[in-house]
């Protein structure tokens, strides 16, 4: 404690700010949070773009201002992530899953300002705790950190999945089942212990793995932009507040709900400076710990409640700062933007290590002060923007879905550059749009294909340190007794109102509906996976091996149940509602359209998809999208010519300055360009 109060380290705070506050540093950290504002915008890209795009720029620079302004984009690109998860239910990058929830069901009521307000507001602090947990806690965590091993680590990812699992209905076996998909595949590709390739199937694009941004938009986008064009209208009617309304109505919200944010933010803080935990992660849990201590939240979380939106932005903000605690104390970077963060440190000459803490306390406490800076900047510039931004809810969705359409097309193509991007954002967006008819929550899917790779490594590590004595540890006790009691809360509450009713069938006549197919696909899936499983090495087969006998196992369970259960009482798993929460976004294509009908338009959607595919494949992907997004607004809304025509050249224009231009993304290869091949050479991407 008495590092807190070294009065060297506080001369060497209030020199920092001084040192961050010169005009030349102010103007980069500006444009890093101008380029990070704008990364954020666009669905799927991420932070890693903007690392990639700013560092070399940096090595040129002095030091102060090259890391203040890849700080300003790292926290800014953070900030934005709301916009496209509001507004079009597309997560922004993975760290901003939680936001869809809520934040999307208040765009379709009319709410996107509100949300987007409350959003940057809940940010703003949180990017300050952050900021604070970085320039204080330093010194104290530093006993904390080092006593984190693989143990542990484990731990908390299986507290991680138990938790989003028991609130993806009120049974959590489906969640279970679910979150065991999402680690299965997760494991494809080359095991790290052995060398071998597991699921494969001879394909060279499977061996590292499958990439998470073609799964992940193919879960929530798609499905998203197929009930938008199933519906034909704009996302929202009308909006209930005004700009300025909006704003200040989110700003209420954040003031209503502080302590919520400052446990969120705690929360994010405290767990963002455990290396391996990623955002991804953390607005899971800041939005299932929302859930259990909120008054109401069960009935009206992921239906449009504000505190849905605050909970995981507060957190996921707070994490920016935080996650450089052990990368800067200790030279562990939390993921990959932090090492290539380390790297640009390093490049300056500046170790990372105990010599922040010394030597280089300085430039320490400059990127505390960069971070807290880039969060009021970029907070600011956004809430200003959001009353703006939120009318492009009520835009027609013929003027909106191409648009969306392509940034997505082109944000997956960011998974590894190559053609199977394509495949597995279109077999899992329609995976995701069926999950998402049947009511099964996708998010239990998504997060164990986050923590499935994490939760093998650390199992393997774990049992070769510590043999079986991993599981007598008492942080891994504690955190597995919370996940028991996590996963199994809705059968004990139950049993403790209604008796074993709830547990005996109460009938013996089986009851068989749609959603249940689901449960045969993932089992037949998960015992495909087993029986090819056995012909591995025991290393590499034991963590497949049990991952889906669990999968098997809780489906066949939980399907028993429903199937010989009453399921005409209306509260019922099958339902999604009850006395636990549903935490997906709500299908609300029906509104007096017949089965056949949302089937068709669906159909149309899907041919819509595959024929951008297959001009992607023909002429390339710019020429592509600049040939759809004309045609899809003249033959779906009979838009007018001239309005095609500029919608179609400002999309494509942006795409091809953004990424062929400044990226210098290596497009795929297409027919024509392998027919004419100097064409290719004059057209990008062809």
């Amino acid at each position: 404690m008495e590092a807190l109060f070294d009065g060297a380290m506080m001369d060497a705070a209030g020199q920092a700010l001084l040192t961050v506050l010169q005009p030349e540093r102010i103007m980069f950290l500006w444009l890093g949070v101008l380029v990070g504002l704008a990364i954020g915008l666009l669905p799927g890209i991420g932070g890693l773009t903007g690392f990639a795009l700013l560092v070399p720029f940096t090595y040129t620079m002095e030091p102060f201002s090259g890391i203040a302004m890849l700080l300003g984009m790292m926290a800014a690109s953070s900030i934005s992530d709301p916009i496209p998860s509001v507004l079009f239910g597309v997560p922004g990058t993975t760290a901003s899953q939680a936001t869809v929830l809520d934040g999307h069901a208040m765009a379709k009521k009319g709410e996107a300002g509100r949300a987007l307000s409350a959003a940057y507001g809940a940010s703003l602090v949180g990017g300050l705790v952050g900021a604070a947990v970085l320039g204080l806690a330093i010194p104290i965590l530093r006993p904390l950190v080092l006593s984190i091993a693989t143990p542990e680590l484990l731990a908390i990812t299986i507290f991680g999945i138990a938790m989003v699992s028991a609130l993806s209905g009120s049974a959590p076996l489906r969640g279970i089942v679910a979150a065991c998909m999402g680690i299965l595949v997760g494991m494809i590709g080359t095991n790290l212990m052995t060398g071998e390739q597991r699921w494969t199937a001879g394909a060279l694009y499977l061996w590292d793995g499958v990439p998470m941004l073609p799964v992940l938009l193919g879960l929530f986008a798609l499905p998203e932009l197929c009930d938008l064009a199933i519906r034909r209208r704009a996302l929202a009617e009308e909006r209930k507040f005004s700009a300025t309304q909006g704003m200040i109505k989110g700003l209420k919200d954040c003031v209503a709900n502080w302590f919520l944010i400052l446990r969120c933010s705690g929360l994010g803080a405290v767990l963002g400076a455990i290396p391996g935990i990623s955002g991804s992660v953390l607005d899971w849990f800041a939005y299932g710990h929302a859930i259990q201590t909120e008054k109401g939240a069960r009935e009206t979380f992921s239906k449009g409640d504000v505190r849905g939106v605050i909970a995981p932005e507060a957190a996921t903000n707070a994490s920016t700062g935080a996650i450089l605690v052990p990368a800067i104390a200790f030279g562990v970077p939390g993921g990959a933007a932090t090492a290539i963060l380390l790297s640009a440190l390093m490049v300056h000459g500046i170790v990372p290590g105990p010599e922040m803490l010394t030597r280089n306390l300085d430039m320490t406490y400059s990127m505390v002060w960069s971070i807290a800076l880039a969060n009021v900047f970029g907070a600011g510039i956004c809430f200003v923007l959001s009353g703006q931004l939120a009318k492009i809810s009520t835009l027609r969705y013929t003027l909106v879905l191409p648009i969306i359409l392509s940034i997505v097309y082109v944000g997956a193509f960011q998974g590894s550059k190559s053609w199977g991007d394509m495949i597995v954002l279109l077999g899992f967006g329609i995976l995701g749009w069926v999950m998402k008819q049947l009511k099964w929550a996708r998010p239990p899917l998504i997060l164990g294909l986050v923590l499935g790779a994490l939760m093998e490594r650390y199992m393997s590590i774990s049992i070769m340190r510590y043999d079986a004595d991993w599981l007598l540890r008492p942080g891994v006790i504690i955190l597995l007794g919370f996940s028991f009691l996590v996963l199994f809360r809705p059968l004990f509450g139950q049993l403790a109102r209604k008796g074993f009713r709830v547990v005996l069938p109460a009938s013996t006549r089986p009851v068989f509906r749609p959603e249940d197919l689901l449960y045969v696909f993932f089992m037949v899936v998960a015992g495909y996976m087993l029986v090819q499983a056995q012909q591995w090495s025991f290393s590499a087969r034991i963590g497949p091996t049990v991952v889906a006998w669990t999968a098997i196992i809780a489906g066949a369970v939980s399907l028993l149940f429903l199937v010989f259960s009453n399921r005409s009482h209306p509260k019922t798993e099958a339902s999604g509602q009850g006395d636990d929460i549903y935490m997906d976004l709500s299908t609300d294509t029906g509104d007096g359209l017949t089965a056949r009908i949302m089937v068709m338009r669906a159909g149309i959607f899907l041919v819509w998809v595959l024929g951008f595919l297959l001009a992607m494949a023909l002429i390339g992907m710019i020429p592509a999208i600049a040939v759809m997004i004309i045609a899809f607004m003249r033959l779906e809304g009979r838009e007018r010519w001239t309005l095609c025509i500029l919608n179609s050249a400002a999309a494509t224009v942006l795409i091809y300055v953004v990424f062929d231009q400044v990226i210098r993304v290596p497009w795929p290869s297409t027919v024509l360009g392998a027919l004419l091949p100097p064409l290719a050479a004059i057209i990008p991407s062809v």
